[in-house]
């Protein structure tokens, strides 16, 4: 409810000031901003000192499907200050739980997740085993993760979904995935506001190839030309959060006191 997207917006801003919208955003408002406005223009990142978050599974899970899982939420990790680790105690103690269920693939959006119900999943990735093929992994498991990262939908930039055609697009969602036209609305027709992507890191145009981009069919667009969707994270997608989350630079060690180290030349004429 309004209620509560408030207080999660309110919550994200004061975890990262940067995820309050910028006055310039605000400005285009028709009338003035009040609280629920605000709200929905606010993005959702963690501080800029890194993720570091714990993991659970709601269901029994073995150690080998965890660790793959983790693996592959991990991945992220060599872009940007992340880090995923099983929790040593009860699922219902992660800030990350994720459930095998039904109800598809989904995730919450970065400071949200810390805001869910703790006998509830933060993540789900339904019918995930060892079985599943490692592209499956790859393209589901790390884009669940760049949304609990904060990552909203490459393919809701403006330039894709200007692309697309409403009608043909809420029909598609409807049959492929039994989404109502208001949900086709707030996830694919609803162009992100600016902020939302930081201006970090962003390439100036859309990333189609993002892992945070869906792979749509040429049959809803309006040009007859697919989206061809992610299925691996992007050296821009790895840019961006690295951005957002800086890894941390080891500086060189300091010289050993009290010794020196001189390097002789010797010039072979004299000899």
């Amino acid at each position: 409810d309004e209620v509560e997207i408030v207080a999660a917006a309110q919550f994200a801003i004061d975890i990262n000031p940067i995820n309050s919208p910028p006055t310039g955003a605000l400005a285009k408002l028709r009338m003035a901003p009040d609280k629920f406005a605000i709200a929905i223009m606010t993005t959702k990142y963690f501080g800029a000192g890194g993720v570091n978050l714990t993991v659970g599974f709601m269901e029994t899970t073995s150690a080998a499907l965890a660790d793959k899982i983790l693996l592959h939420m991990n991945a992220w990790g060599a872009f940007c200050n992340a880090k995923f680790t099983m929790t040593t105690g009860a699922a219902n103690r992660a800030q990350v739980r994720i459930s095998r269920g039904g109800g598809g693939y989904y995730s919450y959006l970065g400071s949200d997740v810390l805001r869910i119900p703790s006998n509830q999943q933060t993540m789900n990735l339904q019918g995930f085993s060892l079985n599943t093929p490692e592209s499956e992994y790859k393209r589901v498991i790390r884009h669940e993760t760049g949304h609990t990262l904060g990552c909203p939908h490459e393919h809701m930039r403006y330039e894709i979904v200007n692309r697309l055609d409403p009608k043909k697009t809420i029909a598609y969602f409807g049959q492929t995935q039994g989404w109502s036209p208001p949900e086709v609305q707030q996830q694919v027709l609803t162009p992100l506001a600016t902020n939302s992507l930081l201006g970090i890191g962003t390439s100036p145009h859309a990333e189609e190839d993002s892992i945070m981009a869906y792979q749509l069919p040429g049959s809803i667009t309006k040009d007859g030309r697919p989206i061809v969707g992610g299925v691996d994270i992007t050296p821009d997608d790895g840019m961006y959060l690295g951005r957002a989350y800086p890894l941390a630079i080891v500086p060189p060690p300091p010289p050993v006191a009290g010794k020196l180290t001189v390097t002789l030349e010797v010039d072979a004429s004299n000899k």
